[in-house]
């Protein structure tokens, strides 16, 4: 299960996610550069980037913005207009020199996905590649919010696949496993999702561990105010 995510982002992933919302990513972008005025200039890494969703309305602001993900897939979905934008790497392993970013965006919850030691290693290392008073920002899910509304089961036909999917919170993860059917030849796959789910708090230590000050943290995509019942966790970290 470690390397889970080496073996999903592939095509079906695509299919089953193809509803992703381009509103959503514009508005997010837009309250993530009102709030980090930092993210509008220079060099600015959009980590686990997938298709480039965000990036491209990040691009209309920053031509110096660019993209990371491992996935081929994806990458290879992206619009062409990125193509000269993305590099296909490994997170943890980033080709990245140190002091070189003016920001790291992490989108729709690329962090947790390794052990605490992995994803603390993650963190300083992100911290490291920012120019002093670089920023980082981290959209993640609010922990109490899927504790309190988590499904544990359900049944989705789409793009001639049909997935029953099992949700279950295994110490301090949150997983999901997915069992596909292909409705055209009957062949089945099974897939799984691991994330660490942590609490604000935590993170909020974790980041200030590596040299991360947290600026403003918000409830969801609009620049809300966090709340308990927020469904999202929005953080902004300022590097010393």
């Amino acid at each position: 299960m470690d390397d889970w995510f080496k073996d999903w982002f592939d095509e079906d992933y695509l299919a089953l996610y193809a509803n992703r919302d381009e509103a959503e990513a514009e508005m997010a972008v837009t309250t993530s550069l009102r709030l980090a005025p930092e993210l509008a200039s220079g060099p600015v890494l959009d980590l686990a980037c997938g298709a480039g969703r965000h990036l491209d309305w990040l691009r209309r602001v920053n031509p110096d913005a660019f993209g990371l993900d491992l996935s081929p897939s994806l990458l290879r979905a992206a619009p062409l207009r990125l193509r000269g934008h993305l590099l296909r790497g490994d997170m943890r392993h980033l080709p990245i020199k140190t002091g070189q970013l003016s920001g790291i965006c992490l989108w729709f919850t690329p962090f947790g996905y390794f052990s605490d030691a992995n994803n603390r290693a993650l963190l300083h290392n992100l911290a490291s590649l920012l120019k002093p008073h670089g920023v980082v920002l981290m959209d993640y899910l609010n922990a109490a919010h899927l504790r309190d509304h988590l499904v544990l089961k359900d049944v989705v036909e789409q793009a001639g696949m049909r997935v029953h999917s099992r949700r279950t919170l295994e110490g301090k993860r949150i997983v999901k496993r997915m069992d596909i059917e292909y409705l055209d030849s009957g062949a089945t796959r099974e897939v799984v999702e691991s994330v660490r789910l942590y609490e604000p708090q935590e993170l909020t230590a974790l980041a200030a561990e590596a040299g991360l000050k947290l600026r403003k943290e918000c409830g969801g995509y609009t620049g809300q105010a966090f709340l308990p019942d927020s469904p999202r966790w929005l953080a902004f970290f300022e590097h010393s």
